[in-house]
């Protein structure tokens, strides 16, 4: 039995309506793109802040477009894909790598300059030790017989 092209091409756009997809986003994280969406993942990062289904959330879309002559919410939509961030592919797992991406996803140049300064200095520290290690004074038998 071969179902209508509108009903396959209706349950592929608007999915299950009472399904909530309990991805990586939540109400109290920051908003985010999502990554496995129709077009830009405006629609499902909303609904996965809101925890809705992202049925409805569309269903909303596509009607508040119909009652503004359809340009205005075109133009909020692409608003708010350039300026909601991708959803992370990883989920930072504390805050400093949270802001970490958040930081890498507002102005990269700047994270990028964050990282070679933490990469400086774990260096420094790295070459000190080795400095350390290595130096002629530093007598690693009498060390070691001491129990130091």
């Amino acid at each position: 039995m071969n179902r209508c092209k509108f009903t396959r091409n209706f349950k592929s756009a608007f999915g299950d309506c009472g399904r909530r997809d309990h991805g990586t986003a939540s109400s109290s994280g920051p908003l985010y793109r999502a990554r496995n969406s129709m077009i830009f993942g405006v629609c499902r990062g909303l609904a996965n802040r809101a925890e809705l289904g992202v049925c409805w959330v569309r269903f909303l879309f596509v009607l508040g477009a119909l009652l503004t002559s359809i340009l205005p919410m075109v133009i909020i939509y692409l608003i708010a894909a350039v300026f909601m961030k991708p959803e992370p592919v990883i989920q930072p797992q504390d805050d400093e790598a949270r802001d970490f991406y958040n930081s890498y996803a507002t102005d990269r140049t700047w994270a990028l300059r964050r990282l070679r300064n933490k990469m400086r200095d774990l260096e420094a520290r790295t070459s000190n030790l080795e400095g350390r290690v290595t130096d002629r004074e530093y007598s690693w038998e009498q060390r070691l017989r001491s129990g130091h």
